[in-house]
């Protein structure tokens, strides 16, 4: 049974179709990046899984349940935890405070429990050494460390990361993936939106592409990559 299913999920805004009849499915322990020019609907699709945005039309199914009408703090609990494409930390408490409201709000677990998560994820994500600093002072690379590490501390089963790489330098990308590929190897399925294509090839086990929100293209990796349509509106590059 699939971890995630969407079955023809749409999402409009006003005349706008933003999510045209989604459907796809997520196993277990896979990873699963989307691509996309910029206005596909990438986020939009995450709103919907994330609960953050209600679908007009389909069925979102977690675990085989329908969470469609469930809300936000629900569907974390549940195991559906998400990165933003802006890190918002709170930017006075430390490292280590932001982790632990994650944990105990996101994840729903009790102080003392929460404590012991934000350890753990420190060490995963490297923050250890900036675990006292107020957030709103870290670099670019730990901001973004921090807002996977948020994630991270409400325990999900699926991870759902918007753009993580987008803005570093190409060796800060490379030891993010090294990261992710660490959460990978421990069992956590995740879906990422990226648009460095290199750091999503290098841990993705299949592609999504969507275009005005509909799907354009889903398989392997490279041969995705291949595909004549997704090079053209992907990459503008004519076949």
């Amino acid at each position: 049974m699939p971890l995630l299913a969407l079955h023809g999920v749409h999402k409009s805004f006003g005349a706008v179709k933003v999510t045209d009849g989604i459907s796809l499915a997520v196993e277990p322990g896979e990873t699963l990046g989307i691509l996309g020019p910029n206005g596909a609907g990438k986020t939009t699709l995450f709103n919907l899984i994330s609960g953050d945005l209600r679908a007009d039309g389909g069925r979102i199914e977690y675990e085989g349940r329908d969470v469609g009408a469930l809300p936000p703090h629900q569907r974390c609990r549940g195991g559906i935890g998400r990165s933003y494409q802006v890190p918002q930390p709170f930017g006075a408490m430390s490292v280590f405070e932001n982790l632990v409201t994650a944990a105990c709000f996101g994840g729903g677990q009790r102080e003392r429990e929460a404590w012991a998560t934000a350890v753990e994820v420190l060490e995963q994500t490297g923050l250890a050494p900036h675990a006292n600093r107020p957030a709103g002072g870290l670099t670019l690379l730990n901001r973004k460390r921090l807002e996977l590490a948020r994630a991270l501390a409400t325990r999900p089963k699926l991870l759902l990361l918007d753009e993580i790489a987008g803005g570093l330098t190409e060796p800060e990308a490379k030891q993010l993936v090294e990261e992710l590929k660490r959460i990978k190897a421990r069992g956590v399925t995740m879906i990422w939106i990226e648009h460095v294509v290199h750091a999503l090839l290098a841990i993705a086990d299949r592609l999504f592409v969507i275009n005005f929100g509909q799907k354009l293209a889903e398989g392997e990796p490279r041969a995705v990559m291949a595909n004549p349509e997704v090079r053209r509106v992907y990459m503008g590059m004519e076949a």
